[in-house]
C-alpha cells in the first residue's frame, strides 16, 4: 500500500492542518463560475486569473495548485457533471487517480468536499452506495504489490475526511473498507508469483485468513481426491511436484439463510500449458491463472465481514499444470468422478478439466445456484477485450441480476450466446466428450464443456474473467496489478438475494 489510510466523515476540516490537501468537486455546470468564486472566497484561497480561466474551460476538468498564502497547502479543483459523459465509475476513478498521484507528495491530510447526492441520484441505487464509490476509489488507488522490491518506502499515514456528517457516509466508509480489504486479499493472491503461491500455499493462506471470520475450511488432499475418483483434476496436476488440493469453504450467517449459493473458482496456481506448451510471453502472467479462485476467496471473505444473510459454499480445485515424465498428454483419455470420459486434445485447456470434477462435486451439495469463475480462455479476451468478462448461462434471472450488479459496480460483464448447437464442436470419436472445440467460438464451447458437469436442475452461470482479472489499461486502478475482479460484483449480486 502507498499509505496507511484512515477515513472519517465530519463537518470539521482537515484542510487547516499542516501538509494538507483540499479536494473540491464542482458539479453544477450552470453555476460553476459563481460557485467557484464563492468557494475561493469562503476559504480565503487566492487563485490567479490564468488558473481560473483554465479551470473554466470546457476541455479542462481539473487543476492542482499550491496555496502559498495560507492553509490548505495544496488544492485540487475538479468538475464532474451529471451529463452524457458521466458514468458510475467517475468518483471511484477520481479518488484512485488522486491517491496514486500523491505517492511522492508530502501530504498527511486530505479534506474532500463531496458533491451532494441529489445531483447524481439517477445514477446510483442509494446515497450510501454513491458515497461508497469514493471510499472504494481511495482503497483501489492505494493498492500496491511491492513485497519483493528491495528498495521500497514504508507507507505513510494519511488521514482523509469527507465533508458530510451523516449516517449514510459513515456506513459507506465501513462497508467500503470491508469489501475493499477482501478485494486486496484477492489481489495479493493473484499477484503472488507461482514460486511462492503453490497449491499448498493457496490453501494455507486461505485457511488462515478466512478462519478468522468463522468460515469453515475443509481440505481434500491428493489421497482424498483419489478416493473420490477426481481423475480429471488429478491428471492436470500429475506433471507437477506440488500436489493438488480441493478446497471447500463454508460460510453460514447467524440467522437462517435466504439462499445457499455455491461459488467455484479455477485455482491453477501456474499454467505452463503442459505439453501443449505456451510461448514464453504467454507464460509470464500465468501465476494469475488462479484468479477465479481468488475471486471466490475474496467474495466469501467480504461476505463474512459484512455478515450477509446468504449461505455460501466455495469450491476451489488447486493445481499446477506442469511438464514432466508423469504429465498428461494430448491424446490421453481421462475420466471425471462420475465416470464421464474426456479425450484430451490440448493440455492447455486444463482449467475446464479441473472444474469438471469440481462442478460435479458442487452439484452433489445441492445449492440453490452455482456460479463458477475462471480465467478460462484467451478467446473470451479476443471477443470482449481486456476489461470485460464473459457471462454464460441459460438462466435469465441470474443473467439479469449479474448485469445489474455489473452496471452498478463497473466490473464489466457481457452475456454471450449459449445455444446447444455449440455442443457439436465437443464431440469425440474416442470418448464421451473432448476438452477442446473448434477454433471459432472458443469461449462458448469451453462453457458448454463445463455445462455437462453441472446438475441440470441447478441454476448455473459461468464467468470467464480471463481479461479483467489481469492487469490492463482501463482505469488507474487496473494498470499495474492483477485486479481482484469479481469480488465487488458478487458482493452486490449476493446483496440482492
Amino acid at each position: 500500500m502507498i499509505f496507511n489510510i484512515s477515513i472519517s466523515n465530519s463537518s470539521s476540516t482537515f484542510s487547516i492542518k499542516q501538509n494538507s490537501l483540499l479536494l473540491k468537486v464542482f458539479s453544477d455546470k450552470e453555476k460553476l463560475k459563481y460557485q467557484l468564486d464563492e468557494f475561493l472566497s469562503s476559504r480565503n484561497i487566492a487563485l490567479n486569473s490564468s488558473l481560473r480561466k483554465n479551470f473554466l474551460r470546457k476541455d479542462k476538468s481539473e487543476i492542482k495548485f499550491v496555496n502559498h498564502e495560507a492553509k490548505p497547502d495544496h488544492v485540487i479543483l475538479t468538475k464532474i457533471f451529471a451529463d452524457e459523459k458521466f458514468d458510475v465509475d467517475k468518483f471511484r476513478e477520481l479518488m484512485s487517480r488522486t491517491i496514486i498521484n500523491l505517492k511522492d507528495e508530502n501530504i498527511s491530510n486530505i479534506q474532500i468536499e463531496l458533491p451532494h447526492y441529489k445531483i447524481f441520484k439517477d445514477y446510483y441505487s442509494s446515497s450510501e452506495y454513491y458515497y461508497q464509490t469514493f471510499v472504494e476509489g481511495i482503497h483501489l488507488g492505494n493498492y500496491t504489490f511491492d513485497k519483493y522490491k528491495s528498495e521500497k518506502k514504508d507507507p505513510r499515514n494519511l488521514r482523509i475526511n469527507f465533508s458530510i456528517s451523516s449516517k449514510e457516509v459513515k456506513s459507506a466508509i465501513k462497508k467500503g473498507e470491508n469489501v475493499l480489504n477482501a478485494v486486496d486479499f484477492a489481489k495479493d493472491l493473484s499477484n503472488e508469483p507461482a514460486i511462492t503461491l503453490t497449491p499448498a500455499e493457496l490453501v494455507k493462506r486461505t485457511n488462515k485468513e478466512l478462519s478468522k471470520y468463522g468460515v469453515q475450511v475443509t481440505v481434500f488432499n491428493k489421497s482424498e481426491l483419489k478416493k473420490r475418483k477426481m481423475n480429471s483434476l488429478l491428471a492436470v496436476a500429475e506433471g507437477s511436484d506440488n500436489p493438488p488440493y480441493l478446497l471447500l469453504l463454508k460460510y453460514k450467517p447467524n440467522k437462517k439463510a435466504i439462499k445457499k449459493i455455491a461459488l467455484v473458482g479455477k485455482g491453477v496456481t501456474y499454467d505452463s500449458g503442459g505439453y501443449s506448451i505456451k510461448p514464453s510471453d504467454g507464460m509470464i502472467e500465468m501465476n494469475a491463472d488462479m484468479a477465479g479462485a481468488s475471486t471466490v476467496v475474496g467474495t466469501i471473505l467480504a461476505a463474512a465481514k459484512l455478515k450477509l444473510p446468504v449461505e455460501l459454499i466455495g469450491i476451489i480445485p488447486a493445481v499446477e499444470n506442469m511438464i514432466s515424465g508423469r504429465a498428461f498428454k494430448p491424446g490421453d483419455i481421462i475420466s471425471t468422478s462420475s465416470g464421464t470420459t474426456i479425450e484430451v486434445k490440448n493440455t492447455d485447456a486444463e482449467g475446464r478439466l479441473i472444474l469438471a470434477d469440481a462442478l460435479e462435486y458442487t452439484s452433489k451439495l445441492k445449492p440453490d445456484e452455482i456460479i463458477d469463475f475462471a480465467t478460462l480462455t484467451g478467446a473470451c479476451v479476443v471477443a470482449l477485450g481486456e476489461f470485460t468478462a464473459g457471462l454464460f448461462t441459460k438462466n435469465d434471472e441470474i443473467a439479469k441480476t449479474i448485469n445489474e450488479s455489473s452496471e452498478k459496480t463497473f466490473e464489466k460483464i457481457w452475456r454471450l450466446p449459449f445455444w446447444d448447437d455449440f455442443n457439436e464442436g465437443l464431440k469425440s470419436d474416442l470418448a464421451d466428450t473432448s476438452n477442446l472445440g473448434p477454433r471459432w467460438g472458443g469461449a462458448i464451447t469451453a462453457g458448454k464443456f463445463l455445462e455437462r458437469f453441472v446438475d441440470k436442475d441447478i441454476p448455473w452461470a459461468h464467468v470467464d474473467l480471463a481479461g479483467p482479472a489481469l492487469k490492463h489499461k482501463f482505469r488507474s486502478y487496473t494498470e499495474k496489478y492483477n485486479t481482484g475482479y469479481g469480488v465487488r460484483l458478487m458482493i452486490d449480486y449476493l446483496g440482492k438475494k
